[in-house]
């Protein structure tokens, strides 16, 4: 037998506690009946069917599994490349403490969702880097994650098609044979001094790749911190200022069949691109055999039960008056 609960302690302390409130019912009935001529045969029938069923709740608390068989268990897992724009941008306090901290904070908490998924990391701005290939690492990616800053990259403008082009590429390169899910998290706050999106969109929903864009940052917008001041727009010679553009992370999403998410001063839309991820049906990679055993703690619940009511449907006289 296979116990599915074997929590020693707690079942030995049940049945302490059962023990110690007999013996007080006992003696209490011993002391107010002690004048009175009390059957002993009866008595003793009494407490074996207590105790009886008592220890059947106690079996069945346990979990007796019986039996085993074998099944096999298929494992499931999504491709999902985060891309994370870094421009100057990012630095921008209109979403705090910034808007790339606020960005780090959430990819902490969302790769914990999938731990079962393998992840990458593009980081971009005018160009594009694989910061960290697919990995099922998540120590690692998380070290990644805590690296992000604005220096890592060149910064000359905002470009969506270059890290769009390299999970494509990415993609392309896999040569496992298994149907996988594949996506790609495209966050930033949607400035985009590239090429249009029509051309890498078609490529990517015809490969199959998900963009769900993350869009970052507010319709008033902010100043962009640099060093004790802020970015000076050249043309202006004013501050530069920085507002979150919807459009160009709208499309791309639409025209690969994705969603478009928003983190802002009036939604925060990061669980529900966690939820929207984990509808998506997974690639099998994998599957392996496990024995497993059926759980019979019904029976012993059961019988358990049907002496309890006995007990109470039918008491048993211990007193001859």
């Amino acid at each position: 037998m296979i116990w599915a609960y074997p929590d020693v302690k707690l079942t030995l302390l049940l049945a302490g506690i059962f023990g110690l409130l007999y013996i007080i019912y006992l003696y209490r009935y011993w002391s107010i009946n002690r004048r009175l001529e009390v059957e002993k045969r009866r008595l003793f029938t009494k407490m074996v069917l207590r105790i009886t069923y008592f220890l059947l709740f106690l079996v069945a608390f346990a979990g007796p599994s019986i039996g085993t068989s074998t099944k096999e268990i298929k494992e499931e897992g999504k491709d999902i490349f985060i891309a994370v724009d870094l421009s100057q941008s990012m630095n921008a306090t209109d979403i705090g403490p910034s808007r790339l901290q606020r960005v780090k904070f959430e990819l902490k908490e969302f790769t914990k969702s999938f731990p079962s998924d393998r992840i990458g990391l593009i980081i971009f701005s005018s160009e594009a880097f694989l910061q960290c290939p697919l990995t099922f690492d998540q120590s690692v990616l998380q070290l990644y994650i805590d690296g992000l800053n604005t220096g890592l990259v060149p910064n000359s403008g905002t470009d969506l098609n270059a890290p769009l082009r390299i999970a494509l590429d990415r993609f392309e390169q896999d040569e496992s044979q298994e149907i996988k899910s594949k996506s790609v998290i495209l966050i930033s706050d949607g400035e985009n001094f590239g090429d249009e999106l029509e051309g890498i969109g078609s490529e990517l929903s015809d490969l199959g790749v998900k963009v769900f864009s993350l869009g970052i940052g507010t319709e008033t917008g902010s100043t962009i911190p640099r060093g004790n001041g802020v970015v000076i727009d050249p043309q202006t010679g004013q501050p530069a200022k920085s507002i979150l553009e919807r459009t160009p992370l709208q499309q791309i999403a639409a025209e690969t069949d994705g969603q478009y998410f928003e983190i802002s001063d009036e939604v925060q839309e990061v669980g529900d691109l966690i939820n929207r991820l984990e509808r998506l049906e997974g690639g099998v990679t994998g599957s392996r055999v496990v024995e497993a055993s059926a759980n019979k703690y019904f029976y012993f619940l059961l019988v358990a039960l049907a002496l309890s009511l006995l007990d109470m449907i039918l008491p048993i006289k211990t007193i001859k008056l």
